[in-house]
């Protein structure tokens, strides 16, 4: 009965290998304890000369984790600038439809945006999401009415009172 010896090795790729050697055949004992040698060297110098990185490896992972986190930062701002235009345009859309149906019900154009919150046409005054209040409103005033001099005109049109510019080069003012 021939006797079975195991030899584990570790292969360059940290895998275990195993070998089986038989008592019966000498040549092939030799020949298995010398590669089993020599793996066992060779895996111990891989494992000893590559244990890191390098710093200019490390170096070029930052400076690209730099710049993809640089990109997403603009992306971020522009889209919530991008959302505050989407609100201001949503609010002065609103802000003249409830101008318009006022005329329409009374005849005559609003004294105030007040007068649009106390008579149902509004819930509350919009914040202008750009200046972040509600009292920055501009107004336009309505043309005086030739029949009636002494009536008050009232306002016919609203503005932001935002500085700056939009994403596409407008004035937030300049918007109707």
């Amino acid at each position: 009965m021939d006797a079975v010896a195991t030899i584990h090795a570790s292969n360059v790729m940290g895998n275990v290998e195993e070998l089986s050697v038989r008592n019966g055949n000498p040549g092939t004992s030799a020949r298995y304890d010398v590669r089993t040698q020599h793996l066992a060297r060779r895996t111990s110098h891989v494992a000893a000369s590559q244990v890191g990185f390098t710093l200019v490896e490390l170096l070029v992972v930052i400076s690209m984790i730099s710049l993809l986190a640089a990109m997403a930062i603009v992306q971020y701002r522009n889209s919530v600038q991008s959302g505050k235009e989407a609100v201001l345009k949503t609010n002065l859309f609103r802000m003249r439809d409830a101008i318009d149906q006022y005329y329409a019900d009374k005849g005559k154009y609003p004294s105030s945006i007040d007068t649009l919150v106390s008579d149902g046409y509004l819930r509350a005054i919009p914040e202008d999401p750009i200046t972040r209040s509600r009292d920055s409103w501009q107004t336009v005033p309505a043309e005086p009415d030739p029949s009636n001099p002494s009536a008050e005109p009232g306002i016919y049109d609203v503005k932001s009172g935002a500085q700056g510019q939009a994403l596409d080069g407008s004035n937030y003012a300049d918007w109707d």
